[in-house]
């Protein structure tokens, strides 16, 4: 018999997940979230997954409840003789612990990945890591989606003139360089000095400002405080407006009050996270349609490249 794809969420990205369900074309399976008086969490599958391929959708944002759900899913799906078990992160909480930059601090992503993979997952799905090699942390395929494909359609029904594509910092100019070239836009990179982490103490920006519409692309808004800088600092230098596309919408501490206050037209994210607050400066494109596509593929064991632009 063929193997089912089952698709279940957690409770942080039951949102999303619905929405993937529906564009997959089937109803998310039953799920019983239980919590102890002293705030443990322990959940259930209330159908039978023995054999099927099962896709468990979680994002794992802060609070660390969200990737304890999600490895005692994954726990639960091997226990239950799941074929295979798919952990779905639209947003990779940790990833930007990525690397040892100074002594005695863990390397985070690798621990997440090596608790998803002890857990039991067979197989990761993710989009817009902070940085690409953290793939290599993981001993399991690893479908890594990029946000571009959702981003670059909605850029180009702007039909923006004097477009000028714009990195925040040094570490994304690999990213903000490939919109430029899909793009044909020249390209800006700022460079910032943090006086510590969420702070910046001075920032300056190498390209053509003046006179050009800018569109900042980093993977992720957390408090604001860089794009924010940034679009203050282009428009004092002669840019006619900034826009910012982020996918993963972190939005923490004074973020929204940041954003609302700054010199942004717009920012652009997607719903990997859901959103605390609204805010008329944040435009919401869902990333459902691209999550369903390929878990299909994936189930049927098909290409998933021709799901890329970037």
């Amino acid at each position: 018999m063929k193997s089912q794809v089952k698709l279940f969420s957690g409770i942080a990205t039951e949102d999303l997940a619905n929405k993937i369900a529906t564009a997959y074309g089937q109803p998310l399976g039953k799920l019983v979230h239980y919590r102890f008086s002293d705030g443990e969490l322990q959940a259930s599958y209330e159908e039978s997954i023995r054999g099927h391929s099962v896709f468990i959708m979680q994002s794992t944002m802060p609070p660390a409840d969200n990737l304890m759900e999600l490895l005692l899913l994954i726990d639960a799906a091997k226990r239950a003789s799941a074929r295979q078990i798919v952990a779905v992160l639209p947003y990779f909480g940790y990833a930007r612990q990525d690397r040892k930059d100074q002594p005695r601090v863990a390397i985070g992503a690798k621990l997440v990945a090596d608790m998803l993979a002890v857990a039991g997952a067979t197989r990761v799905m993710t989009m817009d890591l902070h940085a690409d090699q953290i793939q290599g942390f993981f001993n399991v395929p690893v479908d890594h989606l990029y946000a571009s494909t959702i981003f670059l359609p909605y850029l180009k029904k702007l039909n923006i003139e004097n477009l000028t594509i714009a990195a925040p910092d040094m570490g994304g100019s690999k990213r903000a360089n490939g919109y430029a070239k899909h793009l044909k836009a020249d390209i800006v990179i700022c460079y910032k000095q943090r006086a510590k982490a969420n702070v910046i103490e001075s920032m300056t920006a190498i390209g053509e400002i003046e006179g050009r519409n800018i569109v900042l692309v980093d993977d992720l808004v957390d408090t604001g405080g860089t794009l924010c800088k940034a679009a203050d600092m282009m428009m004092e230098r002669g840019a006619l407006s900034v826009r910012a596309i982020c996918t993963h919408p972190v939005l923490s501490g004074k973020a929204y009050e940041n954003i609302q206050n700054s010199k942004l037209t717009e920012l652009i994210v997607t719903d990997t996270i859901p959103l605390k607050e609204q805010s008329s400066k944040i435009k919401v494109l869902t990333v459902s349609d691209l999550f369903a596509k390929v878990i299909n593929s994936v189930h049927n064991y098909e290409s998933i490249s021709s799901n890329f632009i970037l």
